[in-house]
């Protein structure tokens, strides 16, 4: 389910892990242009509200330098957001909440495999931008009898596992991208369980993403076009969690002249950089037409 309201919130959600580029700077811009259209509606109520989510809990990535760096190129660009900013690794009580409905209901197991066991198992090819699918090692109907006969453990802090949701096998997931239009995705198909709490005692992107956006009151999420497979996973967890989903709008990603899709590699292309070779928001906005 859709969120209905007629109230507009978007959010910018960029990560501290290197310095902000110029995809970044397009698909932020684009979030403030649709956050800004709806600033009044034709029944002149006031809506159009913007936040700012710190995604920081890639906490061997993440630095305080690069928070601070994200802030004043942001700002510099010309990106305004209503306040306050939101941090993630602030929120941890909410994550684990969710982890334990989750549980309770039945939609998640523990998970002994590290990702490259579950590369070594993938039977084909998985893009690399998005995890490998997952072979179904650890469900409880593939576990030997003897463990199978035992409940699974309920998450507990520095338990040391996996946590993955269950996907339903073989039921189709759609929705319709606000840029590319129809979507459709088979789980257990083209996406298989996926991890939702990590060993060292994090939340994954998709469940942190998942409970903010719900809490926060997020409408429509605006962000890259290699998420879009991650948005299948998310509306999962959203049904699961009972909460409404948001509206998604899914932006074409930059490249540079060779064709490769801009990383936080690209320091050529970063936004702080390009500032210091002189050149003006202006100019690079004008560069997209």
């Amino acid at each position: 389910m859709v969120n209905p309201s007629s109230v507009y919130c978007g959010r910018l959600a960029p990560s501290p892990t290197g310095l902000l580029h110029l995809g970044h700077a397009r698909t932020f811009w684009t979030a403030m242009e649709r956050a800004w259209a709806a600033r009044s509606t034709s029944s002149g109520q006031a809506g159009g509200t913007l936040r700012l989510r710190n995604d920081d809990l890639d906490t061997a990535r993440c630095h305080p330098d690069f928070v601070t760096a994200m802030i004043e190129d942001l700002r510099w660009f010309g990106l305004q957001w209503d306040e306050p900013v939101v941090t993630q690794s602030q929120r941890i009580p909410l994550y684990r909440a969710a982890l334990a409905r989750l549980h309770d209901a039945g939609h998640i197991f523990p998970c002994s495999c590290s990702r490259r066991d579950v590369q070594q198992a993938a039977t084909a090819p998985h893009e690399s931008t998005d995890e490998p699918l997952y072979p179904g090692t650890c469900r409880p109907e593939n576990l030997p009898p003897a463990s199978r006969l035992q409940p699974p453990a309920s998450p507990a802090q520095g338990d040391g596992l996996n946590w993955r949701f269950r996907v339903p096998d073989g039921e189709t997931l759609s929705f319709t991208d606000g840029h590319f239009g129809e979507q459709h995705a088979v789980a257990g198909r083209d996406f298989g369980d996926f991890l939702i709490w990590r060993k060292d005692d994090a939340p994954s992107y998709q469940l942190a993403c998942v409970v903010d956006d719900a809490a926060l009151g997020i409408t429509e999420v605006v962000r890259g076009a290699d998420l879009i497979k991650s948005t299948f996973r998310q509306l999962l967890l959203f049904r699961a969690l009972e909460s409404r989903a948001p509206a998604f709008y899914h932006c074409p990603l930059l490249t540079d002249d060779k064709g490769v899709r801009l990383a936080k590699r690209h320091d050529a292309l970063a936004l702080r950089t390009l500032r210091e070779q002189g050149k003006t928001p202006e100019q690079i906005r004008a560069g997209w037409a």
